[in-house]
């Protein structure tokens, strides 16, 4: 990653957009609905799962709406993502759904679930005003999926991406995270599932984002060992640049998606080639605290200005000024480099 340097004043101005030090402008924001999630990825929890967070410390569904209107109409969001935990599970997903869809300007909205529950939620989303998904799927086989999450709900999950696309939550995107000696053997097969079912699948690198704090570099599979494994496709470069996009796409040969557009598959290389420089993402968690980074140590408190009567102008400038504190990039190639406190569930992703 280039070298950023603070590029603007010292200080953030009122009334502007998500700006930072270095000059990138946030536009996407990550909105996390819940902590709790009915899998138990290895990756993310242990199987006993984790101290959920109290109901009361959770913003409510008028909170969030509130927050989604003020980063739309007074800071130039113009994407938005719910996530969590497991955002299928929030009661009033609906609601929260159909409220950021009438929003002015309308902000592109889509959703990053598991998938379990997806099949019956699908056509209710798409109604509600969802643009479309991205479903984690990490091996086609229900028994290393059991293996993976500590739950039997493989075919509820590949029902669930059948479902969003049929109902045209598209494009329909696959994550999918390999992890050395258990599924790093899957990834030319799960490229031809996605192939054959009009899907785009995104491979991610494994991120030091656990709750067990285990994660091990030297153990990840890297987005040059994915990419040296689909080989075989003969994948082209892509032409289009993915500007910020977090994932590197390449074009495969011979395929098309479910529009007829050339066929894509992307590795998010957030580890080994970060795109920090790029970033335009600003992170809501379920308990209303700003995140100017995935990996950041410090976050911002917008609940306790919500609950305290605070205006729209003063939540925004609290906002303006949470992201004005950005680093030029994650650090962790740094010998000081920290692993959040928090997990990936309770971030959002």
């Amino acid at each position: 990653m280039p070298e950023l340097s603070p590029s603007v004043p010292e200080r953030p101005g009122r009334g502007g957009m998500l700006t930072d030090r270095f000059g990138r402008v946030a536009t996407d924001l990550r909105v996390s609905l819940t902590d709790r999630c009915n899998l138990r990825c290895t990756y993310c929890m242990p199987e006993e799962g984790l101290a959920w967070m109290p109901q009361e410390q959770q913003l409510t569904d008028g909170e969030v709406g509130r927050l989604l209107r003020i980063a739309v109409e007074q800071l130039g969001v113009t994407e938005v993502r719910f996530t969590g935990g497991e955002p299928l599970i929030r009661r009033g997903l609906l609601g929260i759904v159909a409220a950021a869809a009438e929003l002015r300007p309308r902000p592109r909205l889509s959703i990053t679930t598991n998938g379990i529950g997806l099949e019956r939620l699908a056509r209710p989303l798409r109604d509600a005003g969802l643009d479309r998904v991205n479903v984690s799927l990490d091996t086609l086989s229900p028994a290393r999926f059991q293996q993976l999450t500590h739950r039997d709900r493989h075919a509820d999950v590949l029902k669930g991406l059948a479902g969003a696309a049929e109902a045209g939550l598209t494009p329909v995107k696959i994550n999918t995270v390999l992890m050395r000696g258990i599924n790093d053997d899957e990834a030319p097969a799960l490229l031809q599932f996605a192939l054959d079912h009009g899907y785009e699948l995104r491979f991610i690198e494994q991120m030091p984002l656990d709750a067990q704090h285990k994660w091990d570099r030297h153990e990840m599979v890297t987005a040059a060992a994915i990419l040296q494994s689909l080989e075989p496709y003969g994948l082209l470069p892509d032409p289009v640049s993915r500007g910020t996009a977090p994932a590197e796409t390449w074009l495969v040969p011979g395929y098309v998606d479910a529009a007829g557009n050339p066929a894509r598959v992307g590795v998010i290389g957030s580890v080994t080639r970060p795109f920090c420089g790029d970033c335009d993402r600003t992170r809501l968690t379920a308990d209303g605290q700003v995140r100017n980074c995935l990996f950041a140590t410090g976050e911002s408190d917008l609940r306790g200005l919500v609950r305290g009567d605070a205006s729209d102008e003063r939540v925004a400038d609290a906002w303006r000024a949470a992201m004005w504190g950005k680093k030029a990039g994650h650090g962790i190639d740094d010998p000081s480099f920290l692993q959040p406190v928090r997990p990936m569930s309770a971030i959002g992703g």
